[in-house]
């Protein structure tokens, strides 16, 4: 289904698109459960859907995103930023970014490094990302031209397309990423990070 407008988050940068419910603006039935949330064209979502009820063009219709899973997404996607600057400290700022999965169990964020991280490295990572979540700032966004973004030091990831305007997620001076996905508002939102693998394609 297309909405004319949307609450859904549609999967992009290795963000998973949102779920949930669309119900009836009349009655309140559930009318869809939305099974998944893509992008068909810029500005533009495609919900596909388990229908419960027949719909039709100009239906009514309510749309509620399962707040457990965005919430867990935004704590990952949060995550991912910080491990992002983590690991230049760590390793150097030759570490870029090279995509990325983000659900609401789990977080892989993938990297150009010339070998593997060793035991103390990934301790050390782990470390950054947990003080900087035990000092519960605030995660804020803001819209502004492209040039402006990257004049402020904000992240752009290689092979990306961009807009005019692009939103810039910051983390104080911590981390500074253009980025369109969902994030916590403080870091201490995010609870913990652990890191259980780490491996090689």
């Amino acid at each position: 289904l297309i909405l004319d407008q949307t609450p859904f988050y549609a999967e992009t940068g290795g963000q998973v698109g949102d779920k949930g419910v669309l119900l009836s603006a009349k009655t309140g039935e559930v009318i869809a459960v939305v099974e998944d949330t893509r992008p068909a064209v810029p500005g533009l979502t495609v919900h596909r859907v388990r229908t419960r009820a027949s719909v039709a063009v100009g239906d009514g219709l309510r749309a509620e995103v399962a707040t457990s899973d965005r919430l867990s997404t935004a704590r990952n996607h949060s995550a991912t930023h910080l491990l992002h600057a983590a690991l230049r400290q760590v390793l150097g700022t030759h570490v870029k970014q090279a995509g990325s999965v983000v659900e609401p169990s789990r977080l892989r964020f993938d990297i150009t490094h010339y070998a593997a991280m060793d035991n103390a490295e990934l301790a050390e990572v782990e470390r950054i990302v947990n003080g900087e979540i035990l000092k519960n700032v605030a995660v804020t966004t803001s819209v502004m031209p492209i040039d402006q973004a990257i004049s402020t030091g904000a992240m752009a990831l290689f092979g990306e397309k961009y807009g005019d305007e692009v939103r810039v997620v910051a983390v104080e001076e911590f981390s500074r990423e253009l980025c369109g996905g969902t994030h916590v508002m403080r870091t201490g939102d995010i609870g913990l990070c652990k890191i259980i693998a780490e491996s090689s394609i």
